[in-house]
């Protein structure tokens, strides 16, 4: 797993790239009320928006970790944000890419480098 310094998460999984936001993350937003994802066949751009979450604190945008096709949108966050908290990693992902190029997941931080990013926020 590949995270963002905007604490969006990647997982390359065979041709797909899974992405959704971090534990951490979703502790900062607190109560989630509102997500706006992209359609399947969307492109997404590396660094680029691709969505919204709000929460009762803020309002933030999703960046996409890299170029490609979205490919699956994650409908059950649709009727169920408390996934998000549950299950970050597994069932709250958000949407799925075929990447132009995975290697551009090599420019975000491993599990290890983003635990240290946290504490020198």
């Amino acid at each position: 797993m590949k995270i963002a310094e905007t604490h969006e998460w990647a997982r390359l999984d065979g041709d797909v790239v899974s992405v959704g936001i971090t534990a951490h993350a979703v502790e900062e937003l607190g109560d989630v009320v509102f997500i706006e994802l992209p359609e399947v066949g969307d492109t997404a751009t590396a660094g680029e928006s691709f969505g919204e979450i709000e929460s009762v604190k803020a309002a933030s945008e999703l960046v996409a970790p890299c170029d490609g096709e979205i490919v699956a949108v994650n409908t059950d966050l649709d009727d169920d944000y408390d996934i998000l908290k549950s299950e970050p990693y597994g069932p709250g992902w958000m949407i799925q890419i075929k990447p132009d190029d995975a290697s551009q997941l090599d420019a975000l931080m491993s599990e290890t480098q983003y635990e240290a990013f946290l504490q020198s926020e």
